[in-house]
């Protein structure tokens, strides 16, 4: 792992990881993204980590992809490989798919709630890897945008998937096709993000949702997602089965039986994400 993501493991059972390229507003390279992949693969399976906010150093949350390595010569990443055009192909979609899988959709299936804590720029795969996450809360200095029509690039990391089922389908296309760049006000009105704070106050605001969500019944919190992550696009009989499924599978849990015992004695229950 490098320094190019930073991983803080917390005491109140938040994990908070840091896109640490700050001198290039934390664009995304191959360096960054392994680390990112590593952090994250890591995060999922700790047992003692129950909320994970993904966030930026410096100025930025994430720029998206690293353009000036584009120019470069290199690809979406920053990377090239040599031989034909189709040897290219072959080599960048490889990558790409694996990058994709192990971030965008790693945060939004992770058995535990994910947060973005917006605190500058979210532009392009930056944009799409907080829009993977569960929820975002953005300093009133954040700014939203597709950002890919800019460098003749079609859009990754899930973009498309996420921002269609959050704005619908004409207000997504049209973000992407004219690359308009949004303020925290209209990324709140348009539904883009959960909460807009002063930017002073975005640490102290982003943490203590998270703790309060940290200190939640976790598994309940992951059979919840499964279900809403399952409802964007399934039948409702698909839908209600495994809503059923879930409920049982949450209702044997130690969580529940403390909560009912806690509701039966008129006191706040703790929960051990079991």
């Amino acid at each position: 792992m490098t320094d190019e993501v930073l991983y803080e493991r917390r005491a109140d059972g938040v994990a908070l990881v840091t896109l640490n390229r700050p001198d290039r507003l934390n664009a995304m390279n191959t360096e960054l993204m392994t680390a990112l992949c590593e952090v994250l693969a890591e995060a999922a399976t700790d047992h003692a980590v129950r909320c994970l906010v993904l966030t930026g150093a410096g100025r930025a949350f994430c720029a998206g992809g690293d353009v000036k390595a584009m120019a470069a010569g290199g690809g979406a990443l920053g990377t090239s490989v040599e031989g034909s055009v189709a040897a290219q192909l072959v080599h960048g979609v490889r990558e790409l798919r694996h990058f994709q899988e192990r971030t965008s959709y790693a945060l939004h299936t992770m058995p535990k709630p994910t947060l973005a804590m917006v605190n500058g720029p979210a532009m392009g795969a930056g944009l799409s890897l907080a829009l993977a996450c569960d929820l975002r809360v953005a300093s009133d200095q954040a700014r939203f945008g597709t950002a890919f029509r800019n460098v003749a690039l079609t859009g990754d990391f899930g973009g498309s998937y996420f921002l269609q089922r959050l704005v619908g389908m004409a207000r997504a296309r049209e973000l992407y096709f004219t690359g308009e760049v949004l303020d925290a006000e209209r990324a709140w009105q348009l539904g883009l993000v959960n909460r807009v704070v002063p930017h002073e106050r975005l640490m102290e605001e982003t943490m203590a949702l998270a703790a309060q969500l940290a200190a939640g019944p976790t598994l309940a919190f992951a059979l919840m997602k499964e279900n809403l992550n399952l409802a964007a696009q399934a039948d409702l009989r698909t839908v209600l089965a495994h809503e059923a499924l879930h409920q049982r599978l949450a209702g044997l849990s130690h969580d529940h039986r403390a909560a009912a015992l806690a509701f039966v004695e008129k006191r706040t229950p703790e929960f051990r994400g079991k």
